[in-house]
């Protein structure tokens, strides 16, 4: 097999593992390099027709990754909705994503238990628009501290910034009257944390709000 042969089959082959990304921003980055790549074998073996369609698609991954991270700074879209822990559609929320949510978070109970230890927990739906795009469940561990139990982001919104604006710009837990929160106890990688203002202390984040 020639380099130029190897340059295409790498092309197709990044081009097909890019459809497979759930995070979209994540999604267009690696298409626009597939198709970059694409554009260069197909102009280089002289198939002009191909090379023209994926310079066109290099432009719209272009223009789609230049409106994401615009978007992606675009803090007041987001909204906190506070949910009683019980909440029927939470609780749908909880179930729909059980898999993912217990890879993060091993130690986070089912749906129902959740449900049936309501008491001193408060729960909030980060919206944006009409879409969930995470769920943030905290217990009040007095002193005016929120311990958080799940702090959980769809796959779909993990390049945004819903964390920096719950936690930095929102000022809830503030309105909810706590001083400091606290990460998860046993969640899995917590170290983005730091990219939204918590500081370590021992095995835990904290942040004073």
């Amino acid at each position: 097999m020639s380099w130029l042969e190897a340059l295409g089959w790498a092309g197709s082959a990044l081009l097909v593992f890019s459809l497979l990304q759930a995070r979209v921003l994540r999604l267009r980055v690696l298409n626009l390099i597939a198709c970059v790549i694409l554009a260069v074998y197909n102009g280089m073996i002289h198939v002009w027709p191909m090379m023209a369609m994926n310079i066109a698609l290099t432009l719209i991954n272009l223009w789609f990754i230049r409106s994401l991270l615009a978007d992606r700074g675009d803090n007041p879209s987001y909204a906190a909705l506070q949910v009683p822990v019980d909440d029927t559609y939470l609780q749908h929320f909880l179930e729909a994503h059980d898999r993912d949510i217990h890879s993060f978070f091993p130690g986070f109970p089912s749906p129902e238990q959740s449900a049936r230890h309501a008491l001193g927990r408060r729960a909030f739906l980060v919206q944006r628009g009409d879409e969930t795009v995470g769920v943030v469940i905290a217990r009040n561990a007095g002193r005016g501290v929120a311990q958080l139990e799940l702090d959980y982001v769809t796959p779909r919104f993990r390049d945004f910034s819903p964390g920096d604006w719950v936690y930095r710009r929102s000022g809830l837990f503030r309105q909810q009257g706590f001083r400091k929160v606290v990460s998860p106890v046993g969640m899995v990688n917590t170290n983005h944390y730091g990219r939204v203002g918590f500081t370590r202390n021992g095995d835990a984040w904290e942040l004073d709000v």
